[in-house]
């Protein structure tokens, strides 16, 4: 039960990313909210999905590590824009918690799988 708890919380902290990425990606440049602003939800919903797919599968290691992956991917993104200048800083600094957040979630969920399978 606790696992479904925090998968659950998971899920939702990706939708709250999501939610305030999508005011970010609302103010990139405009040549850049259909280019890097396509790319990066692209990838937020990889996440999405792939939490959505590691609650349901029996066998969850493949699939967080591709979590795992999609969150690194976004960590860049996200720093990317900053660089750029797509996104303000303050955005920026906002963002990249939600990711660490989400991350160390993610960390704990493949931990517990771990522990599982040995």
């Amino acid at each position: 039960m606790a696992d479904a708890t925090n998968e659950l919380k998971l899920l939702v902290k990706i939708t709250d990313m999501m939610q305030y990425a999508y005011g970010a990606i609302a103010q990139f440049p405009k040549s850049e909210k259909y280019a890097m602003g396509t790319d990066i939800k692209r990838v937020m919903d990889e996440m999405l999905e792939l939490t959505i797919e590691a609650s349901k599968k029996y066998y969850k290691k493949t699939t967080l590590q591709d979590l795992d992956v999609a969150i690194a991917k976004l960590r860049e993104y996200v720093r990317l824009a900053m660089e750029l200048k797509f996104l303000p800083f303050k955005k920026y600094e906002v963002w990249s918690a939600m990711n660490t957040e989400i991350g160390k979630m993610l960390g704990g969920w493949l931990k517990t799988v771990n522990q599982k399978s040995t």
